[in-house]
């Protein structure tokens, strides 16, 4: 679906030339794919801008939770934007784990329906990779 999306070449780019030293997309359980793994048991996701930052954060969250969930613990997170020089400490609490096990919830119940419901429009939709998949 992504692979004809500018900002996905782009950041496909950006992943091939940044931290090139780190051993990266670690993959567990075919189910998530983290960018890279400090020694020191950080977590890293790489991003190229905080247009979206609230998402990422939730994303690496999830990240952190899923780890916990198969014994892995003491991890935190760090969000890398190379190209702005910054970085985003992200660390899991109780109250994020809430928050998950409501969002796995809805997402449950949501596959679970006949039709989905109505597509809401975002700012950030038209530079959406899944554009087509909402709107076409």
């Amino acid at each position: 679906m992504e692979q004809d999306n500018e900002n996905v070449a782009y950041g496909k780019i950006l992943d091939e030339t940044a931290y090139s030293r780190a051993e990266k997309h670690i993959t567990l359980d075919d189910t998530i794919s983290v960018d890279y793994i400090e020694k020191s048991h950080i977590l890293h996701e790489v991003k190229k801008s905080r247009s979206i930052e609230e998402a990422g954060i939730w994303q690496l969250k999830y990240y952190l939770w899923y780890f916990k969930q198969r014994g892995v613990e003491k991890l935190t997170g760090k969000i890398d934007y190379p190209l702005l020089k910054r970085t985003k400490t992200v660390e899991l609490t109780v109250e994020d784990e809430k928050t998950l096990d409501r969002v796995r919830r809805e997402i449950t119940r949501i596959r679970a329906l006949q039709m989905p419901p109505m597509c809401e429009t975002k700012p950030f939709c038209k530079k959406c990779a899944y554009y087509d998949l909402c709107f076409i």
